[in-house]
């Protein structure tokens, strides 16, 4: 399989990072082909605008989605955001390794998805969900979070699966990817380094089986 790993945290010594490095190791001794983006390491702009092309059909008024359609037509989309465009399409599977920032995304992959997920490239009018492009596509997301389990309920920071579908069901499926089960690392900076390694291991384990796991409903 080809799978694209997406990466957003600054440190390279973080439990993050060794999640990463992981999936990586563990991906291609499996035999898939594997490229990866490390937003920090690429130093990747999360501003999106008028420098996400190289020439722009109308300069007097800015539209985004209009100029994404533009673009799609006569590739005219910058060399960084091709690039990464290019990843997208050719995976099969693709993963979001980042940290929960704020029940959400850190910023430079928001940026990311807000530059590369392109209009007439990644959904159209009627080319979304089942119609989408990415249709035959899986994706997951592998977070950490600051908080334990225990504080993932409904009276106090919500059910994870619900913090989680704005991205799930707001970016994934509605460009027509389907989605597997997200792996959840709780509370990550009281972990022992025991229970560092056993969590590594069963990422790692999950992965093996990566071309075997249904998608959620």
């Amino acid at each position: 399989m080809k799978i694209l790993i997406v990466f957003a945290h600054p440190e390279e010594k973080s439990f993050n990072a060794a999640m990463f490095q992981t999936a990586i190791k563990t991906l291609a001794k499996e035999g898939h082909e594997v490229k990866i983006s490390d937003l920090y390491k690429m130093n990747f702009d999360a501003v999106s605008g008028k420098e996400n092309f190289t020439i722009l059909k109308n300069p007097e008024y800015f539209k985004q989605q209009e100029e994404e359609l533009y673009a799609s037509l006569d590739n005219t989309f910058s060399v960084e955001i091709s690039a990464e465009q290019e990843k997208v399409e050719w995976c099969d599977v693709m993963i979001w390794q980042f940290p929960l920032y704020w029940f959400s995304v850190p910023a430079i992959l928001k940026g990311w998805t807000d530059k590369i997920f392109s209009m007439g490239k990644f959904y159209d009018n009627g080319k979304i969900f089942n119609t989408g492009y990415s249709v035959g596509k899986k994706a997951m997301l592998a977070i950490t979070t600051g908080g334990p389990e225990k504080n993932y309920v409904h009276d106090k920071y919500g059910d994870i699966h619900s913090i989680l579908f704005p991205i799930s069901r707001g970016i994934f499926e509605f460009l027509g990817f389907s989605v597997l089960k997200p792996e959840v690392v709780y509370s990550v900076e009281r972990l022992s380094q025991e229970q560092r390694k056993t969590v590594l291991d069963n990422w790692a384990q999950r992965l093996k089986n990566i071309d075997k796991e249904k998608i959620l409903n």
